[in-house]
């Protein structure tokens, strides 16, 4: 639980312990809250699998797969989600879609990311390619992933990731916006591969009059090292809130994504976005409709000139109406309901309402059987 993933975990779970009851099999990373637990409303139970790592580890990842069935088998739920790649390998083929109602979310294939070697990354495709003949449906998190999974299997959906939008207004409303402050281009995340600190970086070294914030801290820090950009380090998310609010465009320069709840949050803010063209990025966001799709350092810096000369207004809040309409948790959750609503109809409900009607059907051919020897 880290990252984006983390916040989609919370909203998704919080928005729906009210009609199930809710188990979380986890693992912690570095950019896990310390206070995760608050996160969560306090009748979600969370269990640590204390064998689950990010990276490939033949004999802790043996011991995971044991350690989730073993979890699961005290459980006996109705219903599993797996969430992100290592689970979705491991727990595909701990549990059989055949007797439960299995569910997989990538939140990102581990083989488009392009921080792997060609090796690895086939690896991990062959790895999906084989998963994917279990029974289990794959539900992603943008249309973009949906179209992968499309190659992989056709047991397959997708929700598109949401907000809380309850919940970050009222972190706004609390929030005074810096007055006296320069131009300021910001994005928000680990300073990763991933994310793409190099391009960054080239497009902050060409307009050196604007002043670029990246908000988070990272491996890849060393590689932000034009004059004009300034890095936080990690900070709370209410800190983190007040710094965006009083930035001005939000840049998205990253290699890969699923769908990034940092670029949603600008847009609720009413934030000029800028992004990368890949996948989860331009599912969201459409050049010159709702916001700019761009290939190249030029193509950046004209965009972000374009906001200083005032011609986003009209993108920034056609981004926000997205928002309301459709990437919100509300919406996220009621996709998800009406998903394992009609998962329990063939594995649960489904079972016993048939049980329930053949029940009554036995009661009336018995009465009608029995009206029709007295009549007789």
């Amino acid at each position: 639980m880290g990252g984006g993933v983390f916040t989609y975990i919370v909203d998704l779970a919080n928005g729906l312990i009210d009609k199930y009851e809710l188990y979380i099999a986890y693992a912690v990373r570095p950019q896990t809250p310390a206070d995760y637990r608050d996160y969560f409303d306090e009748r979600i139970h969370l269990i640590e699998v204390k064998n689950f790592t990010r990276s490939v580890n033949l004999i802790k990842d043996i011991k995971a797969f044991f350690e989730i069935k073993r979890i699961a088998s005290g459980i006996n739920p109705y219903i599993i989600h797996l969430h992100s790649s290592k689970a979705g390998a491991l727990g595909r083929w701990a549990f059989n879609g055949k007797k439960k109602a299995l569910f997989y979310t990538p939140h990102g294939y581990s083989f488009l990311m392009q921080n792997h070697s060609a090796t690895k990354r086939f690896v991990y495709k062959m790895v999906e390619i084989v998963s994917a003949k279990r029974k289990c449906m794959t539900i992603s998190c943008s249309e973009g992933e949906h179209l992968e999974t499309l190659k992989l299997t056709k047991s397959a959906a997708y929700v598109d990731n949401g907000i809380n939008i309850k919940k970050i207004q009222n972190l706004l409303s609390s929030i005074v916006p810096e007055r006296e402050r320069p131009f300021t281009v910001f994005t928000l995340g680990r300073i990763c591969y991933q994310k793409n600190p190099v391009l960054f970086n080239q497009i902050a070294e060409v307009i050196p009059e604007v002043h670029f914030l990246w908000i988070g801290d990272g491996e890849m820090r060393e590689e932000l090292k034009a004059s004009n950009i300034e890095i936080t380090g990690w900070m709370d998310r209410k800190d983190a809130l007040s710094k965006s609010v009083s930035a001005d465009v939000f840049l998205l320069t990253s290699l890969w994504e699923g769908l990034p709840i940092s670029l949603l949050e600008a847009m609720y803010m009413k934030k000029p976005c800028v992004v990368n063209d890949v996948i989860g990025n331009h599912d969201v966001i459409h050049n010159g409709v709702n916001g700019y799709v761009c290939n190249k350092v030029s193509e950046f810096v004209a965009s972000i000139k374009d906001v200083i000369a005032g011609k986003a207004e009209r993108l920034a809040e056609a981004a926000y109406e997205d928002i309301l309409n459709k990437y919100n948790t509300t919406d996220m959750a009621d996709k998800y309901l009406a998903i394992y609503d009609e998962a329990l109809e063939i594995f649960g409900g489904g079972y016993f309402y048939l049980t329930y009607n053949c029940t009554q059907l036995m009661q009336w051919f018995s009465t009608a059987a029995v009206l029709e020897k007295a009549v007789t």
